[in-house]
């Protein structure tokens, strides 16, 4: 199987992406992360574009990784040399075995950005890779606006590649830095590339025209060896190559190696993981690694995947970490259910005593405002309950809301006060919140974490309000849908009632709870 190099820029080119910003400690929890799944280079900044990169390669300096760390910078400034240019110092005192360093391929960014010859660009190119190279550093070419200076000037833009191969460049990738190109052009150039030069040819692509993985993938098969991206494709503009759909790309379905094998299993879960620190929600709809990628609502889906999954699965949810998910609706049948529940109690089939009672208790309760569809967690433990399965994990004795307009100082408008039982032990808590219903989740932790630490870990993602009913005004049927995580898995849970509180607090604790039966097992 050909190898593909996998280089991840989360870090430095993602970290560009609009509300984005990482602490030193959360770039490297990532690099462990992305290390751990096998990518080969790891991007981790410009140090010296800011102090924050500085420093992250200074608490670095002295650490073991198995991947390729990558320190980020551009070529020298026109008219010096590369030991006066600061920026090229900076590079050099970060310490890394390897380096990026980009130029100019595109004579409109020679002529209007740079504002020197065409000449002076070359000899920045290959005079800025020489110098590292004799520094011993490891140099990888991003040649920037490769694609727009190639259809513009592509003898230009092929010298710009020549000059970086003359300095010694150990890797030419080719960079669609304004996302406007097809793949049937990146696969032109690419292949005109690898004929071109023996020096390895990467792509790295933005996804402004939505093409970055499509173009990223024509780009190996036209001969490129090595692959930029970011792992989720957030990035500048509209992000950048989504590494966590190139992989099984190539790798599942065109046969190349990206990453060990064994590894793959873990795509899903690292997916999160670096969502869970980027402060982001994992788009639902993401190929292979989202929570919907494997989900099936019709019946006619949910019927052809139960008899042969290859009808409406194109790889295996498990090869990549995922789960196969199906939606239980007022519109599911037994089967539907049944195979729903599979996980639960491996016993419980179509004609199972007592299912078809339980899917119309769904119906009943979707009728009244509940919604299962999108909140799995409630409904797993709703049947838990109708078959005999689940054991309350607390009491509630009862909670209070106090809400008011927040003083100058604080911006808490509401406290909360709960009081809990376990196993005969009481325990009762109270917190301040932005909101009541912000008020009573930090409440009901603090209680349970006594009982229960594992709820430490418990974060709300997203909380959602949906009046069913307005016709009854203020009296109207609500229903709150929150989906939390802990930081591994994410799950949803559904709340309904005339009473905004309670139907939220319902929501809340059967978060808490599916958080709980998973850790003993009882859920999978």
């Amino acid at each position: 199987m050909q190898k593909v190099e996998m280089f991840d820029t989360t870090l430095r080119d993602g970290a560009q992406g609009e509300g984005i910003s990482y602490s030193v400690n959360d770039k490297i929890s990532i690099v462990r992360s992305l290390e751990t799944i096998g990518i080969e280079y790891i991007e981790a900044g410009n140090p010296g574009s800011n102090p924050k990169d500085a420093e992250f390669f200074e608490a670095i300096r002295n650490e073991d990784f198995s991947s390729k760390i990558v320190a980020f910078g551009s070529t020298r400034r026109r008219d010096t040399t590369c030991s006066e240019d600061r920026g090229c110092q900076a590079l050099l005192d970060a310490g890394t075995e390897c380096v990026a360093v980009f130029g100019k391929c595109w004579m409109l960014h020679v002529t209007d950005v740079l504002q020197t010859t065409a000449e002076e660009n070359l000899k920045m190119i290959s005079e800025t890779v020489r110098w590292f190279k004799a520094h011993g550093k490891m140099v990888i070419f991003d040649a920037e606006h490769f694609f727009d200076g190639f259809y513009d000037n592509a003898d230009y833009a092929m010298k710009a590649l020549e000059a970086a191969a003359m300095g010694g460049a150990d890797r030419l990738v080719l960079c669609d830095t304004n996302g406007g190109r097809f793949p049937s052009e990146v696969a032109m150039a690419v292949s005109d590339a690898v004929t071109r030069f023996v020096v390895p040819i990467g792509i790295h692509c933005h996804n402004d025209s939505g093409c970055a993985v499509a173009c990223s993938v024509a780009a190996v098969e036209a001969g490129a060896t090595q692959v930029q991206g970011t792992f989720l494709g957030f990035g500048e503009r509209c992000g950048n190559a989504n590494l966590s759909t190139i992989i099984p790309d190539l790798q599942l379905k065109m046969g190349y190696t990206c990453i060990p094998a064994e590894e793959m299993e873990s795509l899903t879960k690292t997916a999160r993981y670096i969502a869970e620190v980027s402060n982001l929600r994992l788009d639902h709809s993401m190929p292979f690694v989202g929570e919907s990628a494997f989900s099936h609502k019709g019946g006619m889906h949910i019927d052809g995947v139960m008899k042969n999954s290859a009808s409406f699965e194109h790889v295996p949810p498990e090869a990549v970490g995922n789960r196969r998910r199906l939606l239980v609706s007022e519109m599911s049948g037994r089967s539907a259910v049944a195979e729903k529940l599979q996980h639960i109690d491996a016993d419980i089939k179509r004609d199972s005593a007592g299912l078809a009672e339980f899917a119309d208790v769904i119906k009943d309760l979707e009728h009244q405002g509940y919604q299962f569809e999108s909140a799995g967690a409630s409904m797993e433990i709703r049947a838990l309950k109708y078959f005999g399965k689940y054991t309350p994990f607390f009491t509630l004795c009862h909670y209070k809301i106090i809400g008011e307009q927040p003083a100058p100082e604080t911006d808490r408008s509401a406290a909360a006060v709960v009081k809990i039982m376990v196993d005969g032990k009481v325990e009762m808590t109270a917190e301040e919140g932005d909101g009541p219903v912000h008020a009573l989740d930090k409440a009901l932790k603090k209680a349970l974490a006594v009982f229960y630490p594992e709820v430490g870990s418990i974060r709300l993602m997203d909380y959602k309000v949906r009046v069913i009913d307005s016709g009854n005004g203020a009296a109207a049927m609500v229903r709150v849908l929150i989906e939390s995580t802990d930081g591994e898995n994410s799950w949803n849970t559904v709340g309904a009632s005339t009473d905004i509180i309670e139907a939220s607090w319902l929501a809340l604790v059967d978060s808490i709870e599916y958080k709980l039966l998973r850790g003993t097992g009882v859920i999978s």
